[in-house]
């Protein structure tokens, strides 16, 4: 039923020279074409016709899969390369379950809710960016599939433990169905804002304050004096959600970040409006002194795991979407992405192609960490530099 290729297409800009250092100029397309050519080619390396569709080899799991197909959809967008469109249809499509809502039959044993969540992400980028839809079966539209993927996780809030809450896990089995966390439900609010926004439909506007009153009395959205917004990452259930980890993680200030822009752009509310501000004032810790990316729970001693290495790229993507809704968001935003683009770029010459991409943007220079990660990292960064010269997501009166 679906093409597996056995590699992602070589796309143009790899007959360039590979001996020119990748750069990031947010005014120079054809610089950015070619950087990001470089770099989305190197998905290849972990991505094998031994594998399932749609699922990137070990020790990637199948979370990160979604993911990487949300930013090379994003690639296509924002660079207007079609190389990956059949690949990237093929992936998301293989995945969706039986119930067209990304549980699929090889992940019922193991599928968390966060993970979940970036599948559902991605098809709903695919309805706003108006990718094109699988031509026969209106199931497997891209609206369709998101839809479809939020109805799923909703159907499992918890008001027996915490007054409400998506667990982390789904299945009583795994670790961490004890907790419940900031991924999970800040992807569920996220999932609403862009349905709301894209459907006009109120009762995924009700779904939003919903969660986010639920996030700030668990205190996983945590006010500062500043007025500043943090998030953190999570309770166990026991004692009541009321122990909360307070590490901050990249991809969940992202997700807040940009379901925020979304109610925003979609309602014209100073509410969301001033919680978008307060969120992006919070974004700080995530930068050091000279705007760069970095991810400080783990990064210093170089302690993120597999998981963790991508999380950048996610707040990247979600970035570049908030500037792209927000006006008021995109002097911050830019100066953000304009400083870590450069870093990322400088951090890709490694490898034995000479642009495989390392972990550590502030060291400015390869470092030897390597993976599936370190490339949606970079290339998400770089790429969301095009969000000033490109439209908006759209809705469904408008793709």
């Amino acid at each position: 039923m679906y093409r597996h290729l056995t590699i992602l297409i070589c796309p143009l800009f790899l007959l360039v020279s590979l001996s020119r250092a990748l750069k990031a100029d947010s005014d120079d397309l054809q610089n950015l074409r070619l950087t990001t050519s470089l770099i989305a080619y190197g998905f290849k390396a972990y991505y094998k016709d031994s594998e399932e569709v749609g699922t990137f080899q070990e020790p990637y799991y199948w979370w990160e899969s979604g993911v990487a197909w949300g930013s090379l959809l994003d690639y296509w967008y924002y660079m207007g390369d079609d190389s990956y469109v059949s690949t990237v249809q093929d992936a998301l499509l293989a995945q969706v379950g039986a119930n067209r809502d990304y549980v699929p039959e090889s992940q019922n044993m193991t599928e968390g809710n966060d993970d979940q969540v970036f599948w559902g992400a991605a098809v709903m980028a695919a309805a706003e960016r108006g990718f094109p839809n699988p031509k026969d079966d209106e199931s497997l539209q891209w609206l369709a599939l998101a839809n479809a993927t939020f109805h799923s996780m909703a159907s499992r809030w918890d008001t027996a433990n915490c007054a409400g809450g998506l667990r982390w896990q789904i299945y009583d089995w795994n670790n961490g169905y004890d907790y419940k966390n900031a991924v999970s439900n800040g992807g569920l609010f996220h999932l609403a804002s862009r349905l709301a926004r894209f459907t006009k439909d109120d009762g995924y506007l009700d779904w939003c304050e919903k969660v986010w009153d639920w996030l700030e009395d668990v205190k996983f959205i945590s006010p500062q004096e500043n007025g500043h917004l943090m998030v953190y990452d999570g309770a166990s259930i026991d004692g009541n959600c009321t122990n909360v980890t307070e590490l901050q993680w990249s991809y969940n200030a992202g997700l807040l970040l940009s379901g925020t822009a979304y109610l925003a752009n979609h309602t014209n509310s100073d509410k969301w409006k001033d919680r978008n501000q307060n969120l992006l004032g919070g974004l700080g810790v995530f930068f050091n002194e000279d705007d760069v990316m970095w991810e400080p729970a783990c990064q210093n001693n170089y302690k993120c795991n597999n998981d963790q290495r991508c999380f950048k790229g996610i707040l990247s993507r979600f970035l570049g979407l908030t500037a792209q809704l927000l006006n008021d968001t995109q002097d911050t935003i830019d100066t953000y992405l304009k400083a870590s683009a450069k870093a990322a770029a400088s951090c890709c010459d490694g490898g034995k192609d000479g642009v495989t991409c390392g972990m550590d943007w502030r060291v400015g220079t390869y470092d030897d960490y390597y993976g599936l990660g370190e490339q949606i990292n970079a290339l998400e960064t770089i790429q969301n530099l095009r969000w000033k010269d490109t439209d908006p997501p759209g809705t469904q009166d408008s793709t």
